[in-house]
């Protein structure tokens, strides 16, 4: 894809809706190519299919939601209320204080294409269907993203040339869902099985966001038989290299199946700075907690809490799962900085050798609070631009591994072929050094379903799942998962043993009832089961009289 020309198209596209608010769907400026003087010929069509995907995935955050939204859920932290997403994170979200989510920018722009496209003469039909099928794909992508956060939201599938056009009253949540199936369906039944080039949306990316959104609205049969269909085109397998698949290297992995595309100085990622420390100039945005260290195991395959496990609170990264290591840094690990000298990771002491520790996680603002930083797309530092805002990082979106987990997942609450469902977990297990399950212990259902819920957390933490996943599983009580999860959020603390070799071991914690609990405290947490869907913000409201307030948040 030509990623240059985004800002030009972006432009003819979409000028009206980044200009001005009042604007909003006013899709014909005055002082831009109008549809007499653009639909003209198969690169127009193109080009302006380019621009529906700049930022498809996400208008706001340029594909930065695959780290964000965990903010929002247990596993990940931010200390700075960067775009509000700390407040749905600790039970305060509010319509002063909403995620963006609630945006037509992208829908309005393929409105645009499609109702223009049968203007323009195609030298191949295939060509045709294949391109209105990726505009397809990105619009449904749309709704089904801002029908999970919301519910019901005004379904508009044509261009609005007023914003008083555009003031429309909420569609149902069955109405919005029925549309992203039917879209998708369409744009399956056409698209190519390949892309044409690297950035293009094709059959398994169209097929992974109908498999995501069956599984989101519990429709498990649908969503198997979709997984199903993307194992059976062949194109993708798991990458043993794990790490190595996150790094600008590794981003011809045969196991990502859509990537958003960046280049650097053209058109550049520019949110590498958020994932560091503050020691390696980073902002530390977006960090795990110690409530996704302990989902993992022991090396023995035992949960720590579980008598005879091994697990040493004094030393409590020592023997883990050695998945661990590739999820999250932690302290006491080795680490080579932004200077280019290695180091050992030390967020729990104020001091070191009587001098200031800048990755204290009280040395400032920007120093993980949490005392750690996600472990993908992290090492090494070295593969960034010097200020880490100008880079060439490509957030997977959709990858073979949740392809996996999803037909695990349908396995168990479908109470069918739980062997399957095993032996897909062993797979990504052993991929990280893992031992296989003990099948003697996890032999019933609900045993199983407790794996699969913990296995999915692990191996997609940090990519921006678990939100949604505490909002949609339900516990033995038939209550939200996420009504068990989103409690107070605690750090430990400790200090480092600079005598260990062994990384594991160098960390050395102050038990939680010999330590001071406001230390210890980063933030309280609630959840209210109306937080399952986001509030709507505010000006959004002010702008569309018609809009009713997400319930809950009125």
């Amino acid at each position: 894809m030509k990623l240059n020309k985004l800002f030009y198209i972006g432009i003819l596209l979409g000028g009206s809706f980044i200009t001005s608010c009042s604007d909003f769907f006013d899709t014909y400026p005055k002082d831009q190519l109008s549809p007499s003087t653009f639909w003209k010929t198969e690169s127009d069509a193109q080009q302006a299919a380019t621009a529906c995907y700049n930022y498809w995935t996400d208008w706001r955050q340029q594909g930065a939601i695959i780290f964000y939204e965990d903010i929002m859920s247990d596993i990940a932290y931010n200390y700075t209320r960067t775009q509000n997403y700390a407040y749905v994170g600790n039970g305060t979200p509010s319509a002063s204080h909403a995620v963006r989510y609630y945006d037509y920018t992208t829908v309005a722009r393929c409105n645009l294409f499609l109702e223009n496209i049968d203007n323009v003469p195609f030298s191949s039909e295939v060509v045709k269907k294949d391109l209105i099928a990726q505009v397809r794909t990105i619009r449904a992508w749309a709704y089904f993203r801002l029908c999970y956060w919301y519910g019901g939201v005004p379904l508009i599938t044509t261009s609005m040339e007023t914003a008083e056009e555009a003031q429309l009253p909420r569609n149902s949540e069955s109405e919005v869902q029925q549309f992203v199936f039917s879209e998708l369906d369409k744009a399956i039944a056409d698209i190519n099985d390949a892309p044409a080039e690297r950035g293009r949306i094709a059959k398994g990316t169209a097929l992974a966001i109908k498999m995501r959104a069956n599984l989101y609205w519990g429709n498990y049969q649908d969503a198997l038989t979709t997984a199903r269909q993307i194992v059976a085109l062949g194109q993708y397998e798991l990458d043993p290299d794990f790490l190595g698949m996150f790094n600008i290297a590794g981003q011809g992995s045969k196991e990502i199946i859509y990537a958003e595309q960046h280049v650097k100085d053209t058109y550049s990622y520019s949110n590498v700075i958020r994932m560091f420390n503050n020691e390696d100039g980073g902002w530390a945005s977006w960090v795990p907690t110690m409530n996704l260290v302990n989902m993992f195991e022991m090396s023995n395959g035992m949960m720590p809490e579980e008598e005879g496990s091994g697990y040493d609170p004094i030393h409590p990264y020592a023997n883990r799962d050695p998945r661990l290591a590739n999820t999250v840094v932690y302290p006491g690990q080795d680490w080579m900085g932004k200077n280019g000298k290695m180091r050992v990771i030390n967020t729990v002491d104020a001091t070191i050798n009587g001098e200031k520790n800048y990755d204290y996680y009280l040395a400032a603002d920007n120093a993980s609070k949490t005392g750690l930083i996600f472990a993908k797309y992290a090492a090494p530092i070295s593969q960034y631009s010097t200020a880490l805002n100008n880079d060439n990082l490509c957030p997977i979106i959709f990858r073979y591994a949740e392809v996996l987990l999803t037909i695990a997942e349908c396995d168990v609450e479908l109470n069918q072929n739980l062997d399957e469902a095993l032996d897909l977990i062993d797979q990504l297990r052993t991929r990280g050094g893992m031992i296989k399950v003990n099948r003697s212990k996890y032999d019933t259902q609900d045993k199983i379903r407790t794996l699969v819920r913990r296995e999915r957390t692990i191996e997609l933490a940090g990519e921006g799942f678990r939100r949604q996943d505490i909002t949609r599983w339900k516990n033995e009580n038939n209550q939200l998962v996420a009504n068990d999860v989103m409690k107070d959020l605690y750090r430990m603390i400790g200090t480092i043993d600079y005598s260990q070799k062994d990384p594991s071991m160098r960390f050395v914690q102050t038990l939680p009832t010999e330590a001071n609990k406001a230390d210890r405290l980063i933030e309280p947490r609630t959840f209210s089961d109306y937080q399952r869907y986001l509030p709507i913000p505010q000006a959004e409201m002010d702008k569309n009289p018609k809009l009713t307030q997400t319930q809950g948040y009125d």
